[in-house]
């Protein structure tokens, strides 16, 4: 009976020195002012040896899925059919390592593939200026409660991100893009993500506030692969993008991870990337290191209580309705 009382005391005990542990994290970190999160997934590259452009973004997007962004909140563009590709020797899969697992299963909803994603559909996705055909499902639907994560990943130069290998996206268009956010209210803090060569320069017409930008590389670096699968014949993911699911693996296993925006910011140095990592801050207002990873790579529904009272003009519903002939 005794042991049971001492087990007892040594769980409550544990669990009131845990519950202060998270209360003090929870104090470290800037309170986030937002509700909900978005996430726009760019692959701009077409045919089978860009297999790891598709490879990165299917990464990234079962990460943010596993932290509780769903599939309604995800807009993913994929350029190239790799699962369809007749090149491919495992048909109807992708993978980010040699013996790794498929990441192109039933629950993966594609927005945008092949010939749908170009330059237009892209600014139009951030832009919410859509053909009114356009269905709901493949519309950023974000507003000034939302944090939007962007990542972006192909081939680049510097200035410029090659959509299907016959446009561009210039710096000046994804800079104006995120302008016309800001002035229609469809962002309360962004965190754009270029894993391209010479990525750095694609956020140099970035200045809308409260935008936090990073690059795989500085505007006068090649960014490279990391890993070749010989079965399948082609690099399967890129340094960049496989250092960023390492610590997403390895650091933020949950909602309520201690991991902030710096400690992803320095997850892959120039020993890892053998490229340097870029990050502009001027445009975002709050120390990466005062704010959690998750805030964009997450979701939890976050309520912000309203104290006064709030009337609403319901007269329209008794009013009768006349129509004109």
């Amino acid at each position: 009976m005794r042991w049971c009382w001492l087990i007892l005391a040594i769980s409550t005990v544990e669990g009131i020195l845990q519950t202060g542990l998270q209360l003090k994290i929870d104090e470290f970190f800037e309170s986030p002012g937002h509700t909900n999160n978005w996430a726009v997934l760019v692959c701009t590259s077409r045919f089978w040896f860009n297999y790891r452009h598709v490879a990165n973004v299917l990464s990234l997007y079962h990460s943010i899925k596993r932290l509780g962004i769903p599939d309604s909140n995800i807009i993913m563009m994929l350029a190239e059919d790799i699962p369809c590709n007749s090149r491919n020797p495992k048909p109807g899969t992708v993978f980010n390592a040699p013996g790794g697992v498929n990441l192109y299963g039933s629950d993966v909803e594609v927005d945008y593939r092949g010939n749908e994603v170009t330059v237009e559909n892209f600014i139009r996705v951030l832009t919410g200026r859509h053909h009114e055909s356009t269905s709901r499902s493949r519309r950023l639907l974000s507003d000034h409660q939302s944090n939007v994560l962007v990542y972006l990943t192909g081939h680049g130069g510097d200035s410029f991100l090659k959509f299907q290998d016959a446009q561009e996206l210039t710096n000046v268009d994804l800079g104006y893009a995120i302008q016309t956010m800001f002035e229609d209210n469809r962002y309360h803090e962004m965190f754009v993500i270029v894993d391209t060569c010479r990525s750095e320069s694609m956020y140099e017409y970035i200045n809308s506030p409260r935008v936090l930008s990073t690059s795989s590389s500085l505007t006068h670096e090649e960014s490279y692969s990391y890993d070749i699968d010989h079965e399948i014949g082609v690099f399967v993911i890129d340094r960049y993008t496989h250092f960023t699911l390492d610590f997403m693996n390895q650091n933020v296993k949950a909602l309520n991870s201690s991991a902030s925006l710096k400690d992803y910011l320095d997850s892959c140095p120039l020993a890892q990337c053998l490229s340097t990592v870029g990050v502009r801050r001027d445009t975002y207002p709050k120390d990466p290191a005062k704010v959690r990873v998750t805030d964009f790579f997450g979701s939890a529904r976050i309520l912000h209580y309203i104290q006064e009272d709030i009337v609403f003009d319901d007269a329209w519903l008794v009013e009768p309705v006349t129509y004109q002939l």
